[in-house]
This record gives C-alpha cells, sequence and structure tokens, in this order.
C-alpha cells in the first residue's frame, strides 16, 4: 500500500464590498500630502501583517498516521502546490469564505484530488455542503481526524465523519510546528488552553460550535508545549482562548506557573479581570502584553438585547484603566449599531475612548453572522439587507457594509454617524497619541492604529457609496 499525501488548506475570509482589492489599491487623497498619507499608510499595511497560523490546521497535521503525510497551505501567503501529487486536500471552511472555498473544492475535484470539507461553516450548515466536498468532518475534529486519515490509507473513506460528542482536552495531544513556514508568520506561538463560551451574546457563534460549558487543557501538557514552541519560535504567544479570564482559579494557576518562562503573550479577556487583583498580577508577571475586550456598547440595554449580560457598562472604565496601570495594553472591541443604540452613542464612544486611554480601539459595526442567534432574529424581523438564504453576502468586512437594519436609526442616519465617528476616532494624531502612551508594546499600538487609520478610512468610501445606491434605489 504506498503512502498517501494530504494538504491541509486555509482559505482567508472575504473582505467587504470591495474587498481586499481596496486595500491593495487605495486611492490616494486629493494633493501631495494625500498621496503621501496614502503611500505611508500602504507600506504600514504589507509589514503590518499580524497574521498567525491556523490551529485548527495545526492541530489536524500534529496528528500521525503510519504512510500518512500532511503539509499545510496558507492561501494568505502562498499559492497552491499543485506541481505535485495530493492524494487528499482538507479545507477548512469559514464562514465569510464559503464561495472561495467550495470554488476551490471544484477546482481540486476537477483534478482528481479528493476533497474533505471541514470547520465552522461545515459543522453550522453540514447540509449546505454536502455537494461540494467528497466527504465532510462536523464538529471539532481533534479525535475523529485520525479516523480519517486511517480511512484514505485504506482506500474507505466515508462520506461524513460526525463528532458525536465534544473532545476532552484533558487528553494530551501535542501540537507540532513542523507543517508550516514559521517565517511567514508574525508569530507561530499560538496556543488554546480552554474552549466552549460560558454565555450567550447572540451575535457570536463560539458557543453555538464549542458549546456553553468551559472545557480545560491540564496545566502540565500547556506548559511542555510552551516550552516545546519556544525551541523553534522566540517571539510573542497568543494565547486563543476566547476567555482567557473566564476560569479565574485555572487562569491564575496557568499563569503564575508561566512566570518563568519569561514569555510575551497577548490574549482575550473580559473587563471584570480589572476586579480581580491576584488574577491581574498573574497576568501581568507572566508576561501579558495586551489583551483584547469586548465592550461592545456602552449602554446596557444595547448589550441586553444581544444576550450579553456580563459586562455592566457602569464599571467598565474603572476595569479599563485597572488593566491598563498593571501595564497591559487594552484593545477595546466595540459594537455600534446594537438594538439599543441612538444616535448619542457615537458622542459616548469617543469619550469613552479618550477618557479610559484604550491604546487600540475597534469600532464594528454588527455583523449578522449565519448561525447566529441575531442573524436568524433579524431575517425573521425582515431587517436583513440581503436574502437569509445567501450566506455569502454576509461576510466580514472592517465596516465597509452595512447588512441590516439598525432598530432605533434609519440607515439614512446611521451611515453618516458612523463614517463621522470613525474619521475623528482614526487619525495619524490619535495612532501617535496611542503609541506614546501605551503601558508596553508602543512599536505595535503604533502599528495597528496606523493600520486601522487606512482600514476605516477605505471602510468610509464604501459605506458612503452604498448610502449613495440606497438614495438611488431605497432596500426593499
Amino acid at each position: 500500500m504506498s503512502g498517501k499525501s494530504v494538504l491541509l488548506i486555509f482559505i482567508q475570509a472575504q473582505g467587504g464590498v470591495d474587498g481586499t482589492a481596496s486595500l491593495d489599491n487605495a486611492s490616494a487623497g486629493p494633493g501631495l500630502l494625500g498621496s503621501l498619507k496614502e503611500s505611508v499608510l500602504s507600506n504600514v499595511i504589507k509589514r503590518a501583517q499580524f497574521a498567525i497560523p491556523p490551529l485548527s490546521l495545526m492541530i489536524l497535521s500534529s496528528v500521525q498516521v503510519s504512510g500518512v503525510t500532511q503539509s499545510i497551505c496558507d492561501l494568505r501567503f502562498e499559492r497552491l502546490p499543485l506541481d505535485r501529487h495530493w492524494d487528499m486536500a482538507g479545507i477548512s471552511v469559514q464562514t465569510g469564505a464559503v464561495k472561495p472555498a467550495f470554488e476551490l473544492a471544484r477546482m481540486l475535484r476537477e483534478k482528481g484530488i479528493t476533497v474533505v470539507l471541514g470547520g465552522p461553516y461545515v459543522t453550522i450548515f453540514p447540509e449546505r455542503c454536502r455537494d461540494h466536498g467528497d466527504a465532510l468532518v462536523i464538529g471539532e475534529a481533534d479525535d475523529i481526524w485520525r479516523e480519517v486519515l486511517e480511512d484514505l490509507r485504506c482506500g474507505d473513506l466515508r462520506d461524513e465523519y460526525r463528532v458525536t460528542s465534544f473532545p476532552d482536552l484533558t487528553v494530551e495531544r501535542p501540537v507540532g510546528k513542523s507543517a508550516l513556514d514559521i517565517g511567514s508568520y508574525f508569530t507561530t506561538n499560538v496556543v488554546q488552553t480552554t474552549r466552549g463560551c460560558p454565555y450567550s451574546c447572540d451575535f457570536c457563534n463560539v458557543h453555538v460550535m464549542n458549546g456553553h460549558r468551559l472545557r480545560h487543557r491540564a496545566i502540565p501538557a500547556v506548559l511542555r508545549e510552551v516550552e516545546a514552541f519556544l525551541r523553534e519560535d522566540k517571539r510573542i504567544f497568543f494565547f486563543l482562548d476566547d476567555t482567557i479570564n473566564a476560569d479565574e482559579h485555572y487562569a491564575e494557576k496557568l499563569f503564575r506557573e508561566l512566570i518563568p518562562f519569561g514569555i510575551s503573550w497577548v490574549g482575550q479577556a473580559t473587563t471584570a479581570l480589572g476586579e480581580k487583583p491576584r488574577l491581574l498580577d498573574a497576568f501581568a508577571r507572566s508576561g501579558c502584553g495586551a489583551l483584547l475586550v469586548g465592550i461592545e456598547s456602552l449602554a446596557d440595554g444595547s448589550n441586553h438585547a444581544h444576550q450579553k449580560f456580563h459586562n455592566p457598562a457602569i464599571r467598565q472604565a474603572a476595569c479599563i484603566r485597572t488593566i491598563r496601570e498593571a501595564g497591559i495594553c487594552v484593545y477595546g472591541s466595540f459594537i455600534y449599531g446594537l438594538d439599543g443604540d441612538t444616535l448619542d452613542m457615537p458622542g459616548r464612544l469617543e469619550e469613552f475612548i479618550e477618557e479610559t486611554g484604550i491604546d487600540v480601539p475597534g469600532i464594528n459595526l454588527l455583523r449578522p453572522i449565519p448561525g447566529t442567534g441575531v442573524f436568524d432574529r433579524l431575517a425573521l424581523e425582515g431587517r436583513l439587507l440581503h436574502s437569509p438564504d445567501d450566506h455569502d453576502a454576509f461576510r466580514f468586512s472592517w465596516g465597509q457594509e452595512m447588512l441590516y437594519r439598525p432598530r432605533q436609526i434609519t440607515l439614512e442616519a446611521f451611515i453618516p454617524s458612523y463614517t463621522a465617528l470613525t474619521g475623528r476616532v482614526f487619525t495619524f494624531r490619535n495612532a501617535l497619541k496611542r503609541a506614546m502612551r501605551a503601558p508596553r508594546l508602543r512599536s505595535a499600538v503604533l502599528m495597528f492604529n496606523l493600520l486601522y487609520v487606512h482600514m476605516y478610512g477605505t471602510a468610509r468610501k464604501d459605506l458612503l457609496r452604498q448610502l449613495g445606491k440606497l438614495r438611488q434605489a431605497p432596500f426593499n
């Protein structure tokens, strides 16, 4: 029996109205100053690729089956290596990259390559994917992937592999980097210590895919992984837990044991960390440089309308200041356009960003992702701007297009209020100011803010173009 070769493929989600073409071919602003700004920002974008490898494909490529070799192709940086033979291609289908994933699958199948589809979209919408692959993997594939590879080796691949229960993360599954081109990434030190989310925010699909119960990896296994990763890549670590402080006892024990490793790391947390001095101390002493915190709205009514109850607005500012005083940068993620928001929200957001000293603000539009509660509710209420059956229309974008009607603000008023807000928040002056006052990682803070000056500038053009079309032919 001859050996089998497997190619694991990662496809980046599509952009917005004009997608990445808008970013790669930015039109220069008026006059010499505008041209200079566009030139500088384009160079920043090319250099500031804070790209990390897809952890899911790292996990799968680390499953070892005799007679099977696996490689990773990350289409953000590489061309498909079709100059060699592949017995099977595994495509991780992200919500927002469905169309290009299916197109790629068709092309590979036409070349005689067996295609297995998996990932978030396949897990949530398997029936939409059956005609596009030779086999589907539904659910978290940590354990079942070995079965897929063994069936491939034996020439007995089934058309469906469905995970019936969530994998037990206390079972050690060593993750390696041999399938990666380490130099292509900002860092390859990506680690996940828990899965699942105890919250039920209706705009998020994490609890839909991974469940509400928090599952933990054994701390000794995490420590061994960090130690092994450091031998190949001494750059910053990304802890990819959706809420790294969700289990305070586990998180404090883990990060206190990581102190001797001397690493720098970033992750995602809730602002409640600012009210937990012992846990915050463990984060700071273990090398935490920055945290992404999901603030969403400054109005409790807006957050509650979307089933987010765990971050009362009245405590947000003090928590953020405390986290920054501990020497940790804060990326504050907001959503403008939630159901309780009114036209006074932009002013409140701008004041809050200035008052708290948030190092990198992100002001997002609500993205109704297929498979989430908010998508289903907006579809039922007739507030989506595209057919709910057209999942490709609801791709992720950098605030480049409206996909729904806000509850309390007309589109005619909302789009100008959003573009004016991002125009005030994301400027060269503010980028420099935030970098200068950042508690650490000042170069990264500067690069992120400059990147956003350009990205949100492009988004404003696209949104205003959409508004023009709206005025000519109002949405039905």
